[in-house]
């Protein structure tokens, strides 16, 4: 086995990132995992970065759904998947479009990162204010197939998904569990356009078994965190973080 020859400190923001998108599976933290993708490619390309991270969001995915395999809202699931086929699609066009354009791709990435820093920042607000309801069908399919690019190009699906989920104002349990679902299914289907754009290297797959049983630890530590503890300064230092990150790819230094 060839470990890759990533700098010292691509495993130590892999080692983090790993922890948060499982913490995050685990249903604390309120999206934080969407730190990964930006917090590795400071030290990778963004290539690179999704496909390592691919395989263990999936085994995150496989521990979370084994978790809330039965509690999740119907409806949502069958209004947002097949929007997020479509978004799945488009975002490997878009993807196939810019390879090798690495910049472009970090600061679309940066991008990304602020906005949803922007959007946790007034999250609250907007959920207060609104009244509870379901939105429409079309509205589901449009985020869905949004979550979906977002997802494909960056692992950021979360907050065109809380869009769509939010005004529902769903228990918590039922509220990650439909997350948990969605995701579950998104990111195995994403397997194929990757494999097809050769982002699957066999080089990455060190890597991957690497940092695997980092995952799992992630996922118990986030099951275990949620409904013990306060959430509010561990996001604050994340989303910090983020904006950060997103901040320095869209600089490109």
């Amino acid at each position: 086995m060839t470990i890759p020859d990533y700098p010292t400190l691509f495993w130590i923001s892999a080692a983090c990132s790993v922890l948060l998108i499982g913490v995050a599976k685990g249903g604390f933290g309120a999206g934080v995992g969407v730190l990964a993708t930006p917090l590795m490619s400071l030290t990778i390309p963004v290539s690179d970065a999704v496909a390592i991270l691919l395989p263990l969001l999936i085994l995150c995915d496989i521990v979370a759904f084994a978790t809330y395999r039965t509690t999740y809202d119907r409806p949502s699931i069958k209004v947002l998947l097949p929007g997020a086929m479509i978004g799945i699609a488009a975002g490997a066009f878009f993807f196939g479009y810019f390879m090798g354009k690495d910049h472009l791709l970090k600061a679309g990435i940066g991008v990304l990162a602020v906005l949803f820093v922007l959007f946790q920042a007034t999250r609250a607000y907007l959920t207060g204010a609104l009244q509870k309801h379901r939105p429409p069908v079309a509205e589901g399919v449009a985020m869905g197939a949004l979550a979906g690019f977002t997802s494909t190009v960056a692992h950021a699906g979360g907050p065109p998904l809380a869009v769509y989920l939010l005004p529902q104002k769903l228990p918590q349990n039922l509220y990650v569990g439909t997350t948990a679902w969605f995701f579950a299914v998104t990111n195995a289907v994403k397997l194929a356009p990757y494999w097809y754009l050769g982002l699957l290297k066999s080089g990455d797959w060190t890597a991957v078994l690497l940092l695997a049983p980092l995952s799992f630890v992630g996922v118990k530590l986030g099951l275990f965190l949620n409904g013990r503890f306060k959430e509010k300064w561990f996001t604050r230092i994340v989303y910090t973080m983020l904006l950060l990150s997103g901040i320095h790819l869209i600089m490109g230094r």
